[in-house]
């Protein structure tokens, strides 16, 4: 068994992938053809790219933390608990609007699941 983790531990789990990002970082939890689990935390005051997947749909679960979801359009309060699905092809992106860390279980599921399956539309960051 794994010691626990907290949200600032660089340990990634023991086959996963671990990805830095300016917002925080992600986490692979899970891969099978046809499926990818991450576990992602987003830092207070920052925010993910305005995006779409061309070959994936998610489902994200907020496990910690106080975010506002965009979903083609929609405004989303979410808090710990709460769950919402993005289908493919839908403009989205997650912003941390507390004072702790956002944490999301994220379930994609879909032909491709690969990290350039990601059109920015819009990003903090410079990145295109």
């Amino acid at each position: 068994m794994n010691p626990p983790r907290n949200s600032d531990d660089s340990r990634s789990a023991r086959d996963g992938e671990r990805g830095e990002r300016p917002w925080g970082f992600y986490l692979v939890l899970y891969e099978e053809e046809g499926c990818k689990v991450k576990r992602f935390l987003v830092r207070p005051g920052k925010r993910l790219s305005l995006q779409r997947h061309r070959h994936r749909a998610e489902h994200w679960h907020l496990v910690r933390g106080e975010a506002v979801v965009t979903r083609e359009g929609e405004t989303i309060r979410m808090e710990a608990g709460h769950s919402l699905d993005i289908p493919r092809g839908a403009v989205h992106r997650i912003e941390n609007v507390g004072r702790e860390d956002v944490i999301v279980i994220e379930v994609q599921t879909g032909s491709y699941m690969g990290e350039d399956d990601i059109e920015r539309l819009e990003d903090d960051f410079g990145r295109s």
